[in-house]
């Protein structure tokens, strides 16, 4: 599991879950489980990405507990999960259909917004029967299905086989990250996300992905080097929507675009100007406002919202 090291102040603090569960993944695997808000309110699932946890989610979940039940949970190694010798594309799969299991009701309908792994869990899980029972609609945060490594801009080379090689190491480095310095918000920062992220951003992110273990990084890394869900792409029937940062270097719009043009029912791609690839934190008001209105187009109960009216 991951130390916790996220900020503890400030719109990236997380808020206290209203409970805490555990679900069992098909290998045994344990994840933990956050759920916000209240208990009726139409349901949003977060899958967060590669070294992160559910404190990645901090902004959205402080915006849409107030009408929406949030379910975010820590990715296995990640956060309060246990680590796992399993690590592939199946087995984010499975851990995801445990979660929709263990938090919603039967036929319930909920949107499921993916950050980067996450986005690529989802597509993972496209055809899983669990997925195809609960997610009504799709939000694919800065993510790709394929060719990450290949595409990645964070060796700043042409693309060719040299770019591709010393990503692949950068990227697949056992090296312990250490303390969290200004040098590594600096790298950090490089990276990850847009040259005009503010300082603070840049502290919660770094605080989380200081916080994953060496070893669940490096293992991670190796699964998404040889990634390839094109296919779940393909099967990924459920409405679903695109948000991407034009300075994304882990994957760049490209990314973003291939996904548009093979998704059954894509809803359009949003292109955020200047930001890098953790754009939940670096835009927190358009990603929320992304989730919202899937929500309220897709889900929303009448019957909650008549409850709420007339409370």
């Amino acid at each position: 599991m991951s130390r916790l090291m996220h900020v503890t102040s400030g719109p990236y603090a997380p808020p206290a879950p209203a409970r805490e569960l555990t679900a069992t993944s098909a290998d045994g695997a344990r994840l933990h489980i956050e759920v916000h808000g209240p208990k009726d309110a139409p349901a949003v699932v977060l899958a967060h990405g590669w070294t992160c946890s559910t404190a990645f989610w901090a902004a959205q979940i402080r915006e849409l507990t107030a009408d929406h039940r949030v379910i975010a949970y820590d990715q296995r190694g990640h956060g309060r999960s246990p680590a796992s010798p399993a690590c592939s594309a199946d087995a984010l799969a499975d851990d995801l259909e445990a979660v929709l299991r263990a938090t919603l009701a039967p036929g319930e309908k909920a949107v499921i917004a993916g950050h980067s792994m996450g986005g690529m869990t989802v597509m993972a899980a496209s055809t899983r029967p669990a997925f195809r029972e609960h997610a009504a609609a799709v939000l694919l945060c800065s993510t790709g299905s394929s060719r990450l490594v290949v595409e990645s801009t964070v060796v700043p080379l042409r693309p060719g086989r040299l770019r591709t090689w010393l990503t692949k190491h950068i990227l697949g480095a056992r090296a312990p990250l250490g303390p969290v310095t200004p040098v590594a918000r600096a790298i950090l920062k490089y990276g990850t996300m847009g040259p005009g992220s503010a300082p603070h951003m840049v502290e919660a992110c770094a605080r989380i992905v200081h916080a994953c273990p060496r070893k669940v990084r490096y293992a991670w890394s190796q699964v998404l080097d040889l990634l390839d869900l094109d296919h779940g792409v393909r099967e990924l029937a459920v409405p679903t929507a695109i948000v991407v940062g034009t300075a994304d270097r882990l994957t760049p719009p490209v990314h973003a675009h291939t996904l548009a043009a093979a998704l059954p029912h894509c809803l359009g791609v949003t292109e955020l100007p200047g930001l890098g690839h953790m754009t939940p934190i670096e835009a927190p008001g358009p990603v929320t406002g992304k989730i919202r209105e899937l929500v309220t187009r897709y889900t929303r109960s009448t019957t909650y919202t008549q409850v709420k009216e007339g409370a």
